[in-house]
């Protein structure tokens, strides 16, 4: 994975505009969430002179208007929403040219059954209004997480999950699960052109760039130190002693899953498979804690029981309003950029799947 040195800290980092406009592109890729972590990361570095399988050009398919911190991403926007049967077909079933699908966006609902049914929609209109009218299409990438170990929160401690290390052959689990029906349907629908190849991407929590991701734990815990260094507060770790203590080596960095990706739909030995996709370190949130305690220039709490994010930043609103507007930032609101229950959901999946006897065992914390 050369590409992924070519810059000072990485392929995300290159300046695109230092390279000529290709007249004729090898690729055309299809990046439908291309505002979340991993979409961004791809936007960024598929247009890379030196990235494998290009030149590239790129369709970026976003629900919302194109945001200013994506707009150097050399790429055609397209706002859609891809929910919306009449409207894929209308904007993406023009697009002749796709030669690579790079489906990394999802849908949150309050129940699994919810979200088998939203998200199964989307991943359809797409297939089905790209699969008949890009006649040079070779590959669909679909990203689904690892929640396909151990099932949707609802049915944790209801069913039986697999045991820790998870690997990609493992069979189902019993419970609904949204990432199944999705599998289910891109099985099906690569079916329709002969030699469509497909690979399926499971990472854990994704540590990158995006103040678009509902899913964004690190710049919500950035979101939560400003908030605390604005305010003199010290910054209190919400989780639990076993997270605290314990090991952690299950994170995904958002660049490695794009070139994970790329690699998979380009290479032939990448092809026809589903992947994990973790950075293989470990590390203790009490180190990480420090590290952002220090970035932000707040003094670091000692652990404490029970801390819930969520609940302490219920009415903090205002606090991020000042600090937006103080320091000159882009505007955004507090619940746009903190997607807090993520640390909370964090800890009940601890509790559910362990017990508390054995959190206080383990060292090896699994993600979600």
């Amino acid at each position: 994975m050369s590409w992924w040195w070519s810059g000072a800290i990485g392929a995300a980092r290159k300046k695109v505009d230092e390279h000529e406009v290709p007249l004729n592109y090898q690729s055309v890729a299809l990046v439908v969430g291309v505002t979340g972590i991993v979409g961004n990361s791809l936007a960024e570095i598929l247009p890379c002179s030196d990235t494998p399988g290009g030149p590239w050009k790129v369709y970026g398919v976003a629900r919302r208007p194109r945001p200013s911190w994506n707009a150097d991403n050399r790429m055609e926007y397209i706002q859609c929403d891809v929910s919306d049967t009449e409207e894929v077909q209308s904007k993406l079933s023009p697009l002749t040219d796709i030669t690579h699908i790079f489906y990394v966006t999802w849908a949150p609902r309050p129940t699994e059954a919810d979200n088998i049914e939203i998200n199964s929609l989307m991943l359809k209109n797409v297939l089905q209004s790209v699969i008949p009218n890009a006649p040079n299409l070779q590959h669909v990438c679909l990203q689904t997480g690892i929640k396909h170990y151990f099932g949707p929160f609802e049915f944790l401690g209801k069913i039986k999950q697999h045991d820790p290390p998870f690997v990609e052959d493992v069979p189902r689990l019993s419970a609904p699960n949204f990432y199944y029906a999705q599998e289910d349907i891109l099985f099906d629908e690569i079916k329709r052109k002969e030699g469509l190849t497909w690979s399926v991407h499971r990472p854990g929590i994704i540590f990158g760039f995006s103040p678009y991701s509902l899913a964004n734990m690190v710049g919500a815990l950035c979101v939560y130190a400003a908030i605390c260094k604005h305010e003199g507060t010290p910054l209190r770790f919400p989780g639990t002693r076993v997270a605290w203590e314990g090991y952690y080596n299950d994170v995904s960095d958002a660049d490695l899953i794009a070139e994970q990706e790329i690699w998979a739909a380009v290479d032939p030995y990448g092809r026809n498979e589903a992947f994990n996709c973790s950075n293989g370190d470990v590390f203790k949130w009490k180190h990480l804690w420090k590290v952002l305690g220090e970035q932000f220039g707040v003094e670091c709490a000692e652990f404490e029981e029970g801390v819930s994010l969520e609940e302490m930043m219920k009415d903090k609103g205002g606090v991020w309003d000042e600090i937006v507007r103080e320091n000159e930032l882009y505007p955004t609101k507090l619940e746009d950029v903190g997607p807090w229950q993520m640390f909370d959901v964090y800890v009940q999946f601890e509790r559910a799947l362990f017990g508390q006897r054995e959190q206080e065992q383990r060292a090896w914390i699994p993600g979600f």
